[in-house]
């Protein structure tokens, strides 16, 4: 039996403020970003960092003490393991005073009317860093946020921010303590006054979605691997800027400081490498216009796109499963093996059943339409009544089966269902 290879001695505390007190200064999608590098970082098919060697922040728990009892837990972590490789990792706005020349992190519970009395000062934050005696240690700040826009149309809206303050990237000088030491590197998302942008889909900010690339083998070659800082280095350099100028026509430059050792950061593949076609093979697919989308709505529904053959759904109560064997007790049971094309539900939504890899028979178009059969103990069907999206070009579909059900939302569009008058 082959044995999981294990990043044994990283360890990473990742904050993102999300939520601020001052409910003007939120940053939902930092929140996002800590959760997607966070799965990145614990996947023992990707970088294979254990899961207890992570701690988050988020949201109210994103708080000064919080932030510095993390960097405490980090020194404590290193100074435990002589091997440790420490990533502390920042997302969330960055202000400069400007009266006193000083750099701040707005972390959850900030004072607005007392900002330089209340906020992180990126000094502090700093010799907290240098406190850490790890062999190894990765700072990352993606500060200074295009506005946490909730929508691309805002993205001209500025933060009003307490007098003296400005928006800025870290200086370069900022971290120069660190970087002196042997085995310290640190990156920030943007340079100047350039702003870190997030993407227009608002799944996260552009210079995280490309670290995690990184950290996926984006920048790797054949045979190696591990992930170093001159990965992380090279592939956010080339793709940030360009990501930036494509979707906002502006310049985000990220920095890299480190004057030592180029040194590992995580496994790659979970220590087995790229596989063969490299980077192209296990990257994702870019969203094409017109890509299926599939949902689900109801109770119970389980909707997935794409092909997921090998895979085991296991639902219900008391279910159990062994190597090669599944049991299931109790109702409303489900597991699968090797499926493609699963679609299985009150509803399932959109697009061309091509994108399965598959022709939809009229059997189960027309079974669609009138809904599936109730289970065991449910109401009876109504006639049929389907629910579709108002919204033009949206094909997101659901079928009232029985009495007492509410009707949902567009899970897109987040507007109600209306009927389907049948003529």
């Amino acid at each position: 039996m082959t044995q999981t290879a294990t990043f044994t001695h990283g360890y990473a505390l990742l904050i993102g403020v999300g939520q601020s007190a001052w409910t003007d200064w939120s940053l939902p999608v930092t929140v996002k970003d800590v959760k997607a590098l966070q799965a990145i970082l614990v996947d023992p098919a990707l970088c294979g960092y254990p899961e207890t060697n992570i701690r988050t922040l988020t949201d109210s728990n994103a708080t000064r003490q919080g932030i510095l009892d993390g960097l405490q837990w980090l020194q404590q972590q290193a100074a435990s393991d002589p091997q440790a490789t420490v990533v502390a990792y920042y997302s969330g706005h960055g202000w400069l005073d400007q009266t006193q020349n000083r750099y701040y992190l707005v972390q959850h519970d900030i004072k607005p009317f007392n900002l330089p009395g209340s906020a992180l000062a990126a000094t502090e934050f700093t010799e907290a860093l240098q406190q850490i005696p790890a062999a190894r240690l990765l700072v990352m700040i993606d500060s200074c946020h295009a506005e946490g826009m909730a929508t691309s149309k805002e993205a001209g809206l500025a933060l009003e921010l307490p007098t003296g303050f400005v928006a800025l990237a870290p200086s370069k000088g900022l971290f120069d303590p660190l970087t002196q030491r042997k085995g310290r590197a640190v990156f920030t998302s943007c340079a100047g006054t350039q702003k870190s942008w997030i993407r227009q889909d608002q799944t996260m900010s552009i210079f995280t979605d490309h670290l995690i690339e990184a950290l996926r083998g984006a920048a790797n070659k054949a045979g190696e691997t591990t992930v170093k800082v001159s990965h992380l280095m090279n592939h956010l350099g080339e793709t940030v800027p360009a990501s930036a100028r494509a979707e906002w026509q502006a310049d985000q430059d990220p920095q890299c400081d480190f004057k030592t050792e180029d040194f590992e950061i995580a496994l790659l593949q979970g220590g087995k490498g790229l596989p063969e076609g490299g980077w192209d093979a296990v990257k994702a697919p870019p969203a094409a216009a017109g890509s299926r989308v599939t949902t689900a709505a109801g109770e119970r529904s389980i909707a997935v796109g794409g092909d997921v053959s090998g895979s085991s759904f296991v639902t219900g109560d008391g279910n159990v499963v062994g190597r090669g064997n599944v049991v299931q007790r109790g109702k409303y049971n489900l597991n699968a093996g090797s499926i493609r094309g699963l679609r299985v539900g009150d509803t399932y939504g959109s697009g061309t059943p091509e994108a399965f890899g598959e022709e939809e028979s009229e059997e189960e178009q027309t079974r669609t339409a009138k809904g599936f059969e109730p289970l065991p103990g449910q109401a009876q069907p109504l006639a049929a009544t389907k629910y579709v999206c108002p919204e033009p070009d949206c094909d997101i579909a659901w079928v009232r089966r029985s009495v007492g059900q509410a009707i949902p939302q567009c899970s897109i569009h987040q507007v109600a269902l209306v009927p389907v008058h049948r003529s």
